[in-house]
């Protein structure tokens, strides 16, 4: 590697040409960044006591170590602020013309010294060669022709924001010119033969946009291939990816993707930042350096992705269980549901089930909004429980792993999910007209457009309620307000929420396209009801209850699949409990240390259970095995399934297992001597069950 600061102007007067290779991202810079650079040049530009100003680095790749000399040498950082200087000198030449405001800086010298290379044709005549659509958009710019029917839409928007800044300058242009004279560069030339192109990029320090993980992860499988390979894995794998996104959901979306992706294939969630380097260790420990099958692999499941969450599925009834379920805003079911696609697109589950076990994630994660169950444990749930399928009874072991499922991550039953949807508040509900519509629609071969249709409260939300409502409802009229108004009996549809205003009931009902017209099914006890009042909304909060049991349905079978992660009674023809304590009657042993013990860390989550699994030695478990104690003369000696990285050890007192040997049953070691120590051990027993139940998104 060989660096130096260099002039940015005479960097780019230079006869190489700076190639950006089809692994880079495309150009995206915003205005803001734009505007930060315009403001420092102008800024610069205008005090003579400020000799310079940096503007970052520009790193390229070139086959032998010398400063910008060869023909071409493609640029690995630095494409953003290329470019950016790029567009204002061409919008300062078109503002120049023959003039020259400062020497060096009419039309014809800006071209011919910074944007062309004159000696050259075709696409060699550029100084900068972009990729992809910013390719043509730039070189149209720079010959002053038409843009492309489909141009580079930040290169067209940032042009015309240079363009306008320049023509407010008016005649003034000589602060301009000067600030671009004292930009200042570090000019960096990597040798691919003695250099890491790849380690050096990922540590450099951008000072533009943070580069996204799918970035990161482009580069890294792309950037060390010969030119010839890179074109070809870009062609057949990388840009049809990019294509199926579309740039809008590629840009925000693929990140997420990669981390479902790394889910489902390691069964562990990567931290968001972290992603990259998940991909880099799984890229190196499971495919042995074989990038271009791995990137088939990650082109295949980026269309099942696409089908799934971007609404690109092409079978209707597929798309739109995807789409009522991802209307509950769910990407955490994402793993789960591209290796079910997987398997359908593999032809190992036929599309009729795939259809059935969406709708079985739909209603559990709305049985489990409507009871205010907290949702950070959906992400490892749907982490790991493809494991749990049996591929020769697939819908069976589903449905059985479903209601294995616990304490946080239970599946609400139908008396849970009854009472709470009848009882709480669902106009400001978080998923808004998404259950009434789905109710409406359910089985109906012609759907309605329910997003057409507004939520209307059939007794008025007016604080002040009008004399009419207050002598229907009767003496008691403030308490059923008060506990009725945005329940599940009370809230309807109706494209005529401005006409029914405060009305009366009989009035809303009886009116031209009131209640009795509407063709809505969700109405059709409202058009037969002759008043409005607390038994009138009771008795359609009990029909609508009913009906959404049909929609958002219970598992409907108790197969005989058992989990078989970690240590289980029954495999093993233990006995569990729910005190560890006992069994150890009449024996010797600290006594008072371990029922304490044991009395906090069953206490800690209805989930947690004990089995004993040897002469004094006993498993506490969730879903997982969370602590392994033996009790001895004089202590407890616990193992806990819980990574050492994870633990704020101060005192030293706990011993890192996984370092040293492979553990059955944790990956460290405590040894409990006294009470005092109780509470700390308890707390790292809750965090193994936290990771458990716990959301791992950050």
């Amino acid at each position: 590697m060989k660096a130096s600061e260099a002039n940015f102007l005479n960097f780019l007067r230079q006869p190489t040409q700076l190639t950006i290779p089809i692994y880079q991202r495309t150009y995206s810079w915003t205005e803001t960044q734009c505007r930060k650079l315009w403001d420092d040049i102008l800024r610069v530009g205008t005090d003579e006591k400020i000799s310079s100003h940096f503007i970052g680095s520009i790193v390229y790749i070139t086959e032998g170590i010398y400063q910008v000399t060869h023909p071409s040498v493609q640029v690995i950082d630095g494409q953003q602020r290329l470019t950016t200087v790029m567009l204002i000198l061409e919008a300062l030449a078109r503002h120049v013309g023959d003039s020259e405001p400062t020497d060096g800086f009419s039309a014809e010298k800006i071209r011919g010294f910074y944007l062309q290379r004159p000696l050259e044709k075709g696409p060699l005549g550029y100084k900068l060669l972009l990729t992809q659509t910013d390719k043509q958009t730039l070189m149209a710019l720079i010959d002053q022709k038409p843009l492309p029917s489909s141009p580079s839409a930040r290169i067209k928007e940032n042009f015309n924001f240079f363009e306008s800044r320049i023509a407010k300058l008016g005649y003034n242009l000589t602060p301009l010119c000067k600030g671009l004279q004292k930009l200042v560069l570090v000019d960096i030339s990597l040798d691919r033969q003695q250099d890491n192109p790849q380690l050096i990029f990922e540590s450099m320090n951008s000072t533009g946009l943070e580069l996204s993980q799918a970035d990161l992860i482009r580069n890294f499988v792309l950037m060390d291939m010969e030119p010839d390979h890179q074109k070809k894995l870009y062609a057949d794998h990388w840009q049809p990816m990019e294509q199926d996104f579309g740039q809008e959901a590629y840009d925000k979306r693929f990140d997420g993707f990669m981390r479902h992706y790394l889910t489902l294939k390691t069964g562990n969630i990567p931290k968001v930042k972290q992603v990259y380097e998940e991909f880099k260790s799984y890229a190196q420990q499971k495919w042995d350096g074989d990038l271009e099958s791995l990137v088939a692999d990650i082109h295949k499941f980026a269309g099942h992705y696409c089908s799934v969450a971007l609404g690109k599925e092409k079978d209707g009834y597929l798309r739109k269980a995807f789409r009522d379920l991802f209307r509950l805003r769910v990407e955490v079911t994402c793993p789960f549901l591209l290796q079910l696609y997987d398997d359908y697109s593999e032809g190992g589950l036929v599309r009729d089930d795939l259809i059935f076990a969406i709708r079985l994630v739909e209603s559990y994660v709305f049985r489990r909004a409507v009871c205010s169950i907290p949702t950070n444990s959906l992400n490892n749930t749907f982490a790991k429980f493809y494991s749990h399928v049996d591929e020769s009874q697939y819908l069976e072991s589903v449905q059985a792993h479903f209601l294995q499922l616990q304490s946080y991550r239970r599946f609400p039953n139908d008396e849970e999910f009854q009472r709470e949807l009848k009882s709480r508040d669902l106009y400001r509900f978080a998923y808004g007209s998404y259950w009434l519509g789905r109710i409406e629609n359910h089985d109906r071969k012609e759907p309605v457009a329910v997003d057409e249709y507004t939520i209307e409260h059939v007794l008025p939300q007016n604080q002040s309620m009008p004399e009419h409502w207050q002598r229907s409802l009767g003496g008691g009229w403030e308490r059923i307000r008060s506990k009725y108004l945005h329940t599940l009996g009370n809230l309807t549809l109706t494209g005529y929420n401005a006409e029914y205003s405060d009305h009366a009931f009989s009035q809303k009902r009886d009116m031209e396209g009131g209640f009795r017209e509407s063709p809505l099914r969700v109405n059709r006890d409202l058009g037969k009801a002759t008043v409005w009042n607390e038994t009138a909304i009771q008795k359609r909060a009990n029909r609508l209850a009913s009906e959404a049991l049909k929609v958002w349905q219970f598992p409907h079978t108790a197969a005989s699949h058992s989990s078989t992660n970690g240590l289980q009674a029954d495999k093993l023809g233990l006995e569990s409990t729910n005190a560890a304590s006992s069994f150890l009657e009449g024996e010797h042993f600290p006594g008072e240390l371990f029922e304490v013990f044991d009395k906090q860390v069953l206490a800690l989550d209805p989930c947690v259970s004990v089995v004993k699994v040897g002469d004094r030695k006993f498993v506490y478990r969730a879903e997982e095995n969370l602590v392994v104690v033996t009790v001895k003369e004089e202590n407890l000696s616990l193992s806990l399934n819980l990574e050492y990285r994870k633990i704020h050890d101060v005192d030293e007192s706990v011993s890192d297992l996984a370092s040293v040997q492979e553990s059955l049953f944790g990956d460290v070691e405590i040894v409990l001597t006294h009470p005092v120590g109780i509470s700390y051990v308890v707390s790292l027993v809750r965090k193994a069950l936290e990771d458990q139940l716990g959301d791992s998104s950050e």
